[in-house]
């Protein structure tokens, strides 16, 4: 894992360094030679003796002690020269930037299996194979460009694709952002992602440590390693930004439940990155912007002023922020009208608060201290200011990066003009700002990240349930779906209130279980899985007539092999469910039931074990909250049972992990009663399979 001679190694040989600095072995050197690698290099290379003004080691037996290898050298020789130089030379450092291992192919992945045994052996440190490499303030030990100027504050970055992290840092460097330390990790043979974070979780200092953290990944080896460390880091005050690539469909699972069919690979990724308080990112531009944002102080509430010399702009903006659940509230009052006539005839305050293309330095100056100052509603400043090239704008930009300094609000500063005034914004940006190009980004990644949830804490406790009954009834049940007796038996062991049911199997059973459950009912068949589709359910059934004909009608209906009876209940229709993501553990998911599931798809999903705000905060998310909150009359549904009945499906889960999938669909609510009407719950007998 990562050490020392890994991050400030006293001396570095490069296995492959090469005169032709098209290869990655002679990029890498040159590199390291430019940005002035303060410790002891050495090179091997089996037919120079010189290489770039660095001696080289045709046979890396005559090497002295080094502290790190960096490795440009075809895939098969590379497990016996990390012998050599790990067992002989002392090395307990690697960075394998050759291809040809698991990544290509079943023999190189054994290959990569030897070495990852070989550096395990002496407690050494591998990076890779198949990376661009490593920067940290000790050396560059990459073979790419760009490579930035590193920053103690700017962004430790982390990623699984070297292409993707220069692409990156191509995009960031020009408007301002700064990298700490960059980690390549490739095929992530020893190291991935997730082992780097927990590094910089246990080593973070907070006078020192870089506190915002990108992530770049394609893959999550490690969710609840990634989960704890990346809450453990924005818990003492960093900031983390991730993209996942490679959305993922499960259409597989569809048929087995509505929850298998909802809650697919990447819907688990989006609960473990809102769980962990992860800002997540489907693209460069938007982890860029959301770095730089970053950068500046953290904003307390929703409400945005924005300031502009040029309205379209400032419009495009609003639009974005409020379609992002933002506010750019109206600004008026004395202080408003007492700021207007300090600016030109036809400029606003309303917000946006445009002060024309005539405005200048000194009515920035004077906006901003306004806002800071007297307008107690607003919580943050977006300050759009470019210019056609009509004249310069170094003492706008003065002013702003003044202000920038001296105000407790934030201010972000967008800067469009990044041809007309690009002296200005190289100026401004060395004064340690990153800037904003494209307003409507901007508005984008501001909403994304105050909208992403604090990390869930981990000390709430859940509600207690009968434990023993629960074990018993899973212990007993046969893998697959279970029973409807079992099934009661577990809701009741977790007070999940149901609705009075009966399971009949003759025509006779359903008259002797309608006399004690009473009419009107509902009839169900068991065993389809979609119901309505099949014509398997029956609503207000109301007589003995009645209930006989279905009977005998639903029975013909194929996989049957039951009918499920329930008293006719009313409400809004609502759903819970539950489905097991290898790695990630139990996903919990919730919306409006019935045929809306399937029809709107609007479900929010969080990671077990849920806390009481993790669940309100799921069904607030809904697209459709306002029909639980009541609308047009309609009664609404407390959100404070709802959520109740998550935690405890959560508590269920807890104690019986060998629950696979589960839909409690519908569920009946109005006002505080909420009932579970229909239930299935497949089992698999080993919980980690």
């Amino acid at each position: 894992m990562i050490n020392e001679q890994l991050l400030n190694p006293r001396s570095i040989v490069v296995v492959g360094g090469s005169n032709d600095t098209q290869k990655p072995g002679g990029a890498v050197l040159r590199n390291l030679i430019e940005t002035g690698y303060h410790g002891d290099l050495y090179v091997t290379n089996l037919k120079e003796d010189e290489v770039q003004g660095i001696t080289s080691f045709r046979d890396p037996s005559g090497l002295p002690e080094v502290d790190l290898a960096i490795i440009a050298i075809a895939a098969k020789f590379i497990p016996e020269t990390v012998e050599l130089l790990a067992r002989e030379k002392n090395t307990r450092a690697f960075i394998v930037l050759s291809a040809g291992f698991s990544e290509e192919s079943p023999a190189g992945k054994l290959l990569e299996e030897k070495l990852v045994a070989i550096v395990n052996s002496v407690d050494g440190a591998l990076v890779g194979p198949n990376c661009i490499g490593v920067l940290t303030p000790a050396y560059a030990g990459v073979f790419t460009k760009p490579i930035p100027v590193l920053d103690p504050k700017g962004c430790d970055f982390i990623s699984g694709s070297g292409a993707t992290a220069c692409f990156i840092m191509e995009a960031g460097i020009p408007i301002g952002l700064t990298f700490s330390r960059v980690f390549s990790v490739g095929n992530s043979a020893q190291m991935g992602v997730e082992e780097i974070l927990q590094y910089m979780d246990e080593t973070f200092d907070a006078e020192k440590s870089a506190r915002t953290k990108l992530l770049y990944m394609e893959t999550i080896s490690k969710p609840q390693l990634l989960l704890r460390h990346a809450s453990s880091l924005i818990r003492k005050g960093c900031r983390i930004a991730a993209i996942k690539a490679g959305a993922s469909e499960a259409g597989s699972r569809a048929a087995s439940s509505h929850t298998g069919a909802l809650a697919t690979p990447d819907v688990a990724v989006e609960a473990l990155f809102r769980k962990a308080g992860i800002v997540r990112c489907h693209g460069r531009d938007e982890l860029i912007n959301i770095a730089s944002i970053f950068q500046y102080p953290k904003l307390t509430g929703k409400n945005m002023a924005i300031i502009s010399h040029a309205g379209g702009p400032a419009v495009m903006l609003t639009d974005a922020l409020s379609a992002g659940g933002m506010s750019v509230p109206k600004i008026e009052g004395e202080a408003a009208d007492q700021l207007l006539e300090k600016l030109h005839p036809g400029s606003s305050v309303a917000n946006p608060i445009d002060f024309l293309a005539t405005g200048n330095a000194e009515q920035l100056g004077i906006i901003i201290d306004y806002v800071e100052n007297r307008f107690d509603s607003i919580d943050g400043m977006a300050v759009i200011f470019g210019t056609p090239g009509l004249s310069r704008v170094f003492k706008e930009y003065g002013v702003l990066d003044e202000k920038m300094r001296q105000c407790k609000k934030p201010i972000f500063p967008i800067l469009p003009s990044v041809l007309t005034a690009e002296e200005e914004i190289d100026e401004f940006i060395s004064k340690g700002h990153p800037y904003f190009p494209k307003e409507v980004l901007f508005g984008n990644a501001l909403s994304a990240v105050f909208h992403t949830p604090s990390p869930a804490g981990s000390d709430q406790p859940l509600p207690e349930v009968d434990s023993v009954s629960i074990r018993e009834i899973i212990e007993d049940a046969k893998p697959g779906y279970i029973s409807s007796a079992e099934i009661c038996g577990l809701l009741d062991a977790c007070r999940i209130p149901r609705a009075g049911e009966a399971v009949v199997a003759t025509p006779e059973e359903a008259k002797k279980a309608a006399s004690l459950l009473g009419f009107p009912l509902v009839m169900k068949v068991i065993g389809p899985v979609h119901k309505s589709d099949v014509g398997g359910v029956v609503l207000n059934v109301l007589n003995d007539e009645i209930l006989t004909k279905e009977f005998h009608r639903m029975m013909k209906i194929p996989a049957t092999t039951g009918i499920l009876l329930q008293p006719m209940l009313s409400g809004i229709e609502l759903f819970i469910g539950a489905t097991y993501e290898p790695g990630y553990g139990h996903l919990i998911l919730c919306g409006l039931g019935g045929i809306f599931i399937e029809v709107l798809k609007d479900t929010s999903a969080g990671l077990s074990p849920l806390e009481k705000e993790e669940a309100l905060e799921m069904i607030r998310r809904l697209k459709s909250y306002r029909i639980i909150q009541g609308v047009r009359g309609q009664k609404g549904v407390s959100e404070e049972k709802f959520a109740e009945i998550m935690l405890k499906l959560s508590a269920l889960l807890e104690v019986a992990p060998e629950i696979r999938e589960l839909d409690f669909n519908p569920l009946l609510g109005s006002g505080d009663t909420i009932v579970v009407v229909d239930t299935r719950i497949r089992l698999h007998v080993d919980p980690e399979a």
